[in-house]
């Protein structure tokens, strides 16, 4: 038997569970470190027991539902490899839309960022890789979390500020831009969340009390309340596709005289809502 034909078998189970075929590939190629040129020729050769004991038990954590980043330890992202494991989400090509629009709007040398919710560090650590004069600092109420994007941030090299806070509980100092991909998810929409996800990724990084929006609401509430932003100072959060009316007024209570959009995603879907000076 080949390895394709012991590939395809494979495959053939995962699709039967309900999980992607793409994955079995995904993860064994990065295991194995190779190229697509040298998997391509693998292919036709004869599949040897260690291949398919290596496959074997791939399939097995993927039938777990395992998310197949989890499985290699690592995940991209803005150009960055980010190290991965159950402490942290893993990270979403939606929100380095987020990134992006960030750093197109803001080409400033020299601002002051706080990403709340860091998790893996993506987001500060992708705006700290793209903008090294930017001042910015990474937040999260885990103490797990924050402890895997400090070893993000070593093995990158980029240098960051760490605090562990609750939203903006215990941070002391006013930003040009805050921005934060917290848990928005509503219990009641659970079940439209992959097994692979509600199995292994943290919840509390997931989900989110008063129908998701309890963690914008306390972003809102705190930034307005208290002198966490500067004169010109914006906020940039990614928020679940049916949230953005709801995301828009509770900013606007706390900032009426602001500029507040929802942008959408590459898919047509609310994604992203905005707040400057306009």
């Amino acid at each position: 038997m080949t390895l394709a034909q012991y590939l395809a078998e494979l495959e053939q189970e995962l699709v039967a569970a309900g999980e992607e075929a793409e994955s079995l590939t995904f993860v064994y190629r990065a295991l194995k470190d190779l190229s697509f040129t040298d998997f391509v020729l693998k292919l036709r050769t004869k599949v040897s027991q260690e291949d398919r004991d290596q496959l074997k038990a791939i399939q097995e954590q993927l039938l777990a539902h395992m998310p197949a980043q989890y499985i290699i330890g690592s995940s991209d992202f803005h150009g960055l490899t980010l190290k991965v494991d159950e402490r942290v989400l893993i990270p979403r090509p939606e929100t380095e839309e987020l990134v992006e629009l960030i750093l197109s709007e803001n080409p400033e040398s020299s601002l002051s960022v706080l990403d709340i919710g860091t998790g893996s560090g993506a987001i500060a650590l992708a705006l700290a890789n793209s903008r090294p004069d930017w001042q910015i600092t990474a937040s999260d109420l885990s103490e797990d979390a924050l402890s895997l994007a400090v070893e993000n941030a070593q093995s990158c090299g980029l240098n960051l500020a760490f605090v562990q806070s609750d939203c903006l509980d215990a941070i002391q100092a006013k930003f040009d831009i805050i921005v934060s991909n917290p848990p928005y998810i509503s219990e009641a929409d659970k079940d439209e969340v992959g097994l692979n996800v509600l199995t292994s990724e943290p919840h509390m990084a997931l989900f989110a009390e008063e129908d998701g929006y309890a963690v914008y609401r306390k972003i809102a509430e705190q930034a307005g309340d208290y002198d966490y932003l500067t004169d010109n100072g914006k906020i940039y959060l990614e928020i679940g596709y049916k949230q953005g009316n709801g995301v828009v007024e509770l900013l606007k209570k706390s900032f009426p005289q602001k500029r507040i959009r929802v942008l959408k995603d590459q898919f047509g879907k609310d994604r992203m809502v905005a707040m400057d000076n306009g």
